[in-house]
């Protein structure tokens, strides 16, 4: 269920997506099922299979073998494409998925999440080392001698050219409690890694900077824009990787900070009422349409993105049984700021590295015509020693005869 926090605290309902020009929303591609196995320790078949369930507009099935899938001593389970055999060729679909053991005491309840592109050849993802058979005993089997399995399935309609929407509202939340340092490492090393890239220019800022002031506004004008879809292309290829698991609460970092910028754009005032003044940066990138463009001049930039490292927000508090609120908005706020600070550094390097290639080109072009006039120079000097030579020995035979 979509959830709606006050207007004031500035963060949106997450699960309302006005781009829906993508296709489904992410919360009408996530399904989750309960399956509850009883009489567990009666149970002599290999293998055990749940109920069908739907997700994402495809059926799945839990899969599970109570005395292990080629190990020994381990519960295995696995989430399933059902009916594989009647999938069409070329058929494949990336999920984010959750299963978990559920204990009587919910803080000691067994999870493992993943991600995984299914296809024919590779319908059934999971663990074969889930859970160790003695443990069980510690609350996982109740009274009853049942034991229950949840598996919760985010489907995700991937598109190569842009962030995309990945994850419904709650099940987001439960990997930001558990990725949302890892998102904010994965961001730092990108933002230090880029940063460092300025920092280099800087270094070289009398010819960059020579060069950027003999440009003419129109050249200048023009380098300072990018298409979106151009950057955006980049950023899928850079930041999504199918096995890491962070990877899809990274791609919705970047949804929700591309979504800031552009809110931004639309009305200044926006960013101030998201994120907390402390947490907020001066605009570095604006959106024009279908373009991207540098807010300031570029060397104005260029000496700020080199002195500004991505702040890291470190007191984390871990989420009881009854979530705080203001811990959740805190969370998200700074999901979103994650997003844009790495979005505008990656739309200011990208830029940036135009404008160094063109200093590079001009730069080549003005030594290659200085080495031309050298040879011009030096030509001439050769030519005229020649005649000098030449008019030395007239003078030399004229005074023999």
């Amino acid at each position: 269920m979509a959830e709606t926090v006050k207007e004031d605290s500035g963060v949106v309902n997450w699960d309302t997506d006005e781009d829906d020009r993508y296709g489904l929303k992410p919360s009408e591609l996530f399904g989750d099922h309960k399956w509850k196995i009883e009489k567990f320790s009666e149970t002599n078949k290999r293998e055990l299979h749940s109920d069908v369930f739907e997700a994402g507009g495809h059926e799945w099935y839990i899969l599970m073998y109570p005395e292990g899938c080629d190990v020994r001593s381990h519960l295995s389970v696995f989430l399933c494409v059902a009916n594989r055999d009647k999938l069409l060729p070329g058929w494949s679909h990336l999920a984010q998925f959750t299963i978990a053991v559920v204990n009587k005491d919910s803080k000691k309840s067994k999870f493992s999440d993943t991600l995984h592109r299914f296809w024919r050849k590779e319908h059934d993802w999971g663990w074969k080392k889930f859970i160790e058979l003695p443990k069980l005993q510690d609350g996982f089997i109740d009274d009853y001698d049942s034991i229950t399995i949840g598996a919760q399935v985010q489907v995700i309609s991937d598109r190569v050219d842009r962030p995309f929407r990945c994850l419904s509202s709650h099940y987001r939340r439960e990997l930001l409690r558990v990725y949302l340092v890892n998102v904010e490492y994965i961001c730092k090393h990108f933002f230090e890694e880029r940063r460092s890239k300025l920092v280099r220019l800087i270094e070289d800022k009398e010819s960059f900077g020579v060069f950027w002031l003999e440009m003419d506004q129109n050249s200048r004008r023009g380098i300072c824009r990018e298409k979106m879809d151009v950057i955006l292309k980049e950023v899928v290829k850079t930041f999504f990787i199918e096995k890491d698991v962070t990877s899809t609460l990274m791609m919705e970092t970047l949804y929700n900070g591309l979504k800031a910028l552009e809110g931004q754009t639309k009305n200044n005032n926006a960013m101030p009422s998201l994120l907390d003044s402390k947490e907020v940066s001066a605009p570095v990138v604006t959106v024009d349409k279908d373009m991207f463009v540098l807010a300031d001049d570029v060397l104005t930039l260029l000496e700020r993105a080199s002195l500004q490292p991505l702040p890291l927000y470190v007191n984390y508090k871990k989420y009881g049984d009854e979530v705080n609120k203001e811990d959740i908005e805190r969370d998200e706020r700074r999901l979103t700021e994650l997003g844009r600070r790495t979005v505008e550094m990656f739309v200011l390097a990208h830029i940036f590295s135009k404008v160094e290639v063109s200093c590079q080109e001009a730069i080549a072009l003005k030594r290659q015509e200085e080495l031309i006039r050298e040879e011009e120079e030096a030509s001439s000097a050769k030519t005229e020693q020649k005649g000098k030579r030449r008019g030395a020995k007239r003078d030399k035979k004229s005074k023999k005869n």
